[in-house]
């Protein structure tokens, strides 16, 4: 099956590539556009069907475009170059650059941040202190059970946020009765809190430093900014799911106990994590003070934990590092599409300016939604943000609306709401796995979670446009 997965999408791909675009109303394409169509199919096939895991499709993107696409590339692939109808080859150097892209290394300090506050039992022991004053009533021990996940997702890893949270409710979820479906509530509410609580900083989920990618000059984003919009959306939709969880699930257990145990650790090291994530945090809040943005703020925690041997050899093998190497296909996906003019082509080629401007933002999210709720949320962000950068800057109607800032975010904050089924986001996965809930009670939170969800991107993209908060 895999294999037939394979040869499905690189036929495909050769087939796009073989037929003329005049077929399809877009006209003026050179060779070197058609090959990034190609490509792109491929990616999102690939992507799609997984035929290979998805981290494997984005270093398979970067390999083909050295191959095909670059000035250095192999030389039957560029043996046209001066042809008017060629196109323009990408730098070589410019596609590995993708792989040390300041998102990257944004990413980077936050998995170092994560892995020593895990090391360290930081997180367990917020855990702990956060959720005590919640008392032992099943829909308060959820809503505290929610927040910590979430405060937990905006700087760890969403999937291991949720396994540790699942880890300790485990045998909470056993002393329910099959019957009562207070259980399903405890069990949803962790991922549903994980992949909400992500959207609340840029490291916080993929999409998010995606769209960072995008929003550049006078419309970039700080850390701070971010989490200024950011968290407000993620507590307000978070009050929501916790109520609709309580409405749809109520529990008829009366006591629930979660019983964390810890302390934290009180020797030089654990002082210098702890301090070290307060500081990297607070610069990150405070960047208009210090001038450092947050890419830069992010190699401090890096180069602190490394010199100190908090995080050693071994630890860097823990590294998320498919998330890395996913991310940096897609931004060089996007390079291969902004550099060769294909993205600005393809918008040109249909008549946006004709359409009105929330219809366009609106079909943008929804589009967003319902790709994150079948495939990879870093992978529907990588296929379509590079789209929707084009289309925010060429589409004049848009600049009322907040163009290409508010095409961007919007897309970033649906990405994160695809949590419709088992295979949505590894979170869910991972709750499904418990067998406390099956597949439609997930699927009915995820589709009213998700509705609201982009109700309020809509409000939120108003508010920032009601503020000059974007340009």
């Amino acid at each position: 099956m895999r294999l037939v997965k394979i040869l499905v999408s690189v036929a495909v791909s050769i087939l796009i590539l073989l037929i003329p675009t005049e077929s399809f109303g877009i006209t003026g394409l050179t060779i070197v556009e058609k090959r990034v169509i190609a490509l792109f199919v491929l990616a999102a096939l690939f992507w799609v069907l997984e035929p290979i895991p998805i981290y494997a499709t984005s270093v398979l993107i970067i390999v083909i475009e050295l191959i095909m696409l670059s000035n250095k590339g192999f030389i039957l692939f560029r043996n046209d170059v001066g042809n008017p109808g060629f196109g323009t080859l990408l730098n070589y150097k410019s596609i590995f650059s993708t792989f040390a892209s300041p998102i990257i290394m944004l990413f980077t300090g936050g998995f170092f941040l994560a892995m020593a506050a895990t090391k360290y039992r930081l997180d367990l022991n917020l855990a702990r202190i956060i959720i005590k004053p919640f008392g032992d009533k099943p829909k308060f021990v959820m809503l505290g059970l929610m927040l910590i996940t979430a405060i937990l997702s905006m700087f760890m890893s969403n999937t291991a946020t949720t396994a540790m949270m699942l880890a300790i409710l485990t045998p909470v979820l056993a002393l329910y009765d099959q019957n009562d479906k207070g259980r399903v509530a405890l069990a949803l509410s962790v991922p549903v809190a994980a992949n909400i609580g992500g959207i609340g900083t840029p490291i916080g989920t993929p999409p998010n430093a995606i769209a960072l990618k995008y929003l550049t000059g006078s419309e970039a984003l700080s850390f701070g900014e971010w989490m200024s919009f950011g968290v407000p959306f993620v507590v307000i939709l978070l009050a929501f799911a916790w109520g609709l969880l309580s409405f749809l699930y109520p529990a008829t257990t009366p006591k629930v106990t979660l019983n964390i145990k810890g302390k934290f650790i009180k020797n030089q090291k654990a002082y210098i994590v702890y301090a070290t994530f307060a500081i990297t945090i607070l610069l990150w809040l405070t960047d208009f003070l210090h001038g450092m943005n947050s890419y830069i703020v992010a190699m401090i925690p890096v180069a602190v934990f490394s010199i100190t041997g908090i995080i050693n050899k071994e630890d860097l093998k823990k590294i998320s590092w498919d998330v890395l190497w996913l991310v940096s296909g897609g931004i060089a996906l996007g390079l291969a599409m902004e550099k060769s003019g294909l993205a600005k082509n393809l918008i040109s080629s249909i008549p946006f300016e004709n359409f009105s401007p929330l219809l366009i933002i609106g079909g943008a999210a929804l589009l967003t939604l319902v790709m994150a709720n079948f495939m990879s949320h870093t992978a529907s962000a990588n296929l379509l943000m590079p789209i929707l950068a084009a289309l925010g800057t060429s589409v004049a109607s848009l600049a009322g609306y907040g163009g290409l800032s508010s095409l961007i975010i919007v897309a970033a904050l649906a990405a994160s709401m695809g949590m419709s089924l088992p295979i949505s986001t590894p979170p869910n996965a991972l709750a499904h796995g418990t067998g406390a809930v099956n597949t439609s009670e997930m699927a009915k939170v995820g589709v009213i979670i998700g509705a609201v969800g982009l109700l309020l991107s809509f409000l939120t993209i108003y508010v920032l446009n009601l503020v000059n908060f974007i340009k």
